[in-house]
Parts: C-alpha cells; structure tokens; sequence
C-alpha cells in the first residue's frame, strides 16, 4: 500500500486542501482486502464548503471543528481512492495531525493485511468409492444372478 498526500494553501484568507491517494499493490489486492477506514484526528472546518475563512470568521474567531474528517483505504476491488479534504485556516500553517492520521490508517490497514495473509491456503481432494464389506455382498448377489442367468 502507498499513502500520498499534498497539502496546498494559496496565500491570503484561503484555507489549506489536503489531498491524499491511497493505492494497494498486487500482492495486497490478491488477499482480498476489505476497505479499511478509520476515524481520523484531521478536523473539519466549521463551513468548510467555504474554500475561504476570514477574520473574525469560523475557526478564526475560535469557532470549534465541525468533527474530524474519516480516512480510507480501497477495498480489493478498487483500483486506489483519493480524496481531497479542507483544513481550518491556521496561522502557522501546521497540520501535524495529518501525518499521525495516516499512521492510523496504515496500522489499521496493516491489521487486515496481517489477518487475511494469516488464513493459509488449501488444496484438497478426495476420492471415495464402495466399502470392501458391500463390495463381497454385492459379488455374492451378482454371481448368483448370472448363474440363474445361464441355467435358464
């Protein structure tokens, strides 16, 4: 699995977009893989349909999260996910929660990937056929049946 991300903020009142992708390599597709998805400590903006937060505004006047944003991994079936998620406006412009969301995602995805490479694989065959004990029965039976055969 491959985690990227990118975060962008263009200078002035906008806020921060984080884009991330997540692709699972062959091998981790050939286990069959669940989607994966975890709470994560990223927040979300209060309005953060708003590509913009002004003074005074939102996160800037002191405004709490809207919640935390959720992180995924694509199930064996994707091809990869990707989203793009908006972060609060922040002076500094740290974001150190990002890197440690991602942590989580990996662990939890390294979970999964530890319990599917867990269950071994099989092959089996068998093959059955008629017990010894019926087989005499049957040899008895049969012989007895050709004989009244030929004698009439």
């Amino acid at each position: 699995m491959l985690i990227t991300w990118h975060i962008e903020k263009k200078r002035g009142n906008l806020r921060p977009e984080l884009s991330y992708s997540v692709i699972l390599e062959g091998h981790e597709k050939g286990l069959a893989l669940p989607y994966v998805r975890v709470q994560s400590t990223i927040p979300e903006p209060p309005a953060a349909w708003q590509a913009h937060c002004h003074p005074g505004e939102h996160e800037r006047a002191g405004a709490a999260p809207a919640g935390c944003y959720s992180l995924a991994t694509p199930s064996h079936a994707m091809r990869g996910t990707g989203q793009t998620l908006r972060l609060p406006w922040r002076a500094d412009n740290r974001y150190p929660e990002v890197v440690a969301s991602f942590r989580q995602l990996r662990e939890a995805f390294e979970a999964e990937l530890a319990a599917a490479r867990a269950s071994e694989p099989m092959d089996e065959g068998g093959e059955l056929s008629v017990s010894l004990e019926l087989k005499r029965d049957m040899a008895l039976a049969i012989v007895a049946d050709r004989l009244l055969r030929l004698a009439t």
